[in-house]
């Protein structure tokens, strides 16, 4: 009927046919064919050139074919989920060898800085104020400003990090003043306003515990870092306990 009224209309208004009546016939049932074989509307588009708006209204309230689209659209999602964790897969195996990089890394680096009191200093801090959860996060959290500002001196000249990489961010109470406890954390740690983040307001205050300003958090985002300072900090710990570390120093 389709084509019928289609030839119809080419006849009526005295236009040429783009195809023949013929032709028409012979695309909607190569289509069909092909539709039935388990192409999309996509695949018999780029093979035989026919609008997918063409096919669709050919193929309109035909059961087979509506089977065939819930089938195509499974067998989609399937092909996508096996698609994600195949790079998923190669994703991990290039992370594990790039976190045994920076572990091998970290080994070689100790030995010549294992005696360096920046490097000690800097693995203390962390190993007792910084993140251990995070797989990236290399931050700690402290009151005390000398201890903020000698581990941004590790960051900057063990671990090479420029201070634009580095941030900060204060934790504040509600009967604290922000410009107040920024202006005093930029002051002692000698960040520029650029390097803060938004500061967090933690609600509830203890009155005989006042932190005048605040908790403040530094550190930088890297995974390949994080890896090396926590191989840094098995090394050094396992070489403390030794007697012949401080021996080696003296």
């Amino acid at each position: 009927m389709y084509f019928v009224q289609l030839y119809t209309y080419f006849i009526s208004t005295n236009r040429t046919p783009v195809i023949s009546l013929i032709d028409m016939r012979k695309d909607k049932e190569k289509a069909t064919f092909l539709r039935k074989s388990g192409k999309s509307y996509q695949e018999i588009e780029t093979e035989m050139g026919v609008p997918k708006s063409t096919l669709s209204d050919w193929f309109r309230g035909q059961n087979w074919s509506k089977e065939l689209s819930i089938k195509l659209c499974k067998m989609a999602k399937l092909a996508h989920t096996v698609r994600i964790k195949e790079l998923n897969r190669i994703r991990g195996n290039n992370l594990k060898k790039l976190y045994q990089q920076a572990e091998n890394e970290a080994a070689e680096e100790f030995d010549l800085l294992k005696y360096h009191p920046l490097f000690i200093a800097g693995l203390m801090i962390y190993w007792g104020e910084g993140n251990k959860v995070s797989k990236s996060r290399c931050w700690i959290a402290n009151t005390e400003p000398l201890m903020i500002k000698l581990f941004l001196q590790f960051l900057k000249n063990i671990c090479g990090f420029k201070q634009s990489r580095i941030k900060a961010w204060i934790l504040i109470y509600p009967d604290l003043d922000e410009r107040l406890c920024r202006s005093f954390w930029s002051r002692k740690t000698g960040l520029s306003s650029d390097n803060f983040h938004k500061s967090a307001l933690v609600k509830g205050t203890h009155k005989s515990k006042r932190i005048s300003f605040g908790v403040c958090s530094v550190g930088v985002s890297s995974a390949y870092l994080k890896c090396k300072i926590l191989k840094w900090i098995q090394l050094l710990a396992n070489d403390l306990v030794k007697e012949n570390y401080i021996a080696d120093i003296v």
